[in-house]
């Protein structure tokens, strides 16, 4: 796992290339299926445009979508640009509304790539970091205080089960692991059982 780049909320930018418009609207998505409603969102805020060329980056999940643009122009380009900013978990929809002159296959890939690039400039992206996903099982006597002290650690809690045990799912950066389980030995006297979990991201 690497790090990559993300956004917290959407962010939008206009672009002009030959008295065409080019509104780009890019988002966080975590899942493909967040990805096609934002699309989807976009779509409907925009029934009268002439395209509405997409991209989405969401792990090895990579496409891009000309919408009657000529093959290649405008979703690949868009995929390329969020690829090589380091961007993931996004999504892009660049509306395009016709000015009256064709750009030709080149002028596209450069208006659709630049206007996904130039909206990225704008962006305040979030780094996320490799994490690992902690399980913690404590007994029940001891819960409370492991919880109120997770939860003032800098490590967040993911999620808490009770069964006979108590389980916390916290996610820890993968550099920081190792000190994490002595931390929690010293904390419950050894009494704590930590299991690492699966994969994931932290903002770093």
């Amino acid at each position: 796992m690497s790090s990559y780049l993300t956004l917290k909320s959407p962010i939008e930018h206009e672009t002009e290339a030959r008295r065409s418009r080019f509104v780009c609207a890019i988002a966080p998505a975590g899942t493909t299926a967040r990805a096609a409603e934002f699309i989807a969102e976009r779509r409907r805020l925009h029934p009268s445009a002439t395209h509405n060329c997409t991209a989405y980056v969401v792990g090895q999940e990579r496409k891009g979508d000309d919408d009657g643009e000529p093959g290649g122009t405008a979703g690949t380009p868009m995929v390329q640009a969020l690829v090589g900013r380091g961007f993931d978990r996004v999504v892009a929809v660049v509306t395009r509304y016709f000015g009256g002159t064709l750009l030709g296959a080149g002028g596209l890939v450069r208006a659709y790539g630049s206007a996904v690039t130039e909206t990225l400039d704008r962006a305040d992206p979030v780094r996320m970091v490799p994490a690992r996903l902690m399980l913690v099982s404590v007994a029940h006597d001891q819960a409370g205080r492991v919880e109120n002290d997770l939860r003032a650690s800098r490590h967040p809690v993911r999620e808490v089960t009770y069964g006979q045990a108590v389980e916390f799912a916290v996610a820890v950066g993968e550099d920081e692991v190792a000190g994490f389980t002595d931390w929690l030995a010293t904390l419950t006297a050894g009494r704590a059982r930590v299991t690492p979990g699966e994969p994931v991201h932290l903002p770093g």
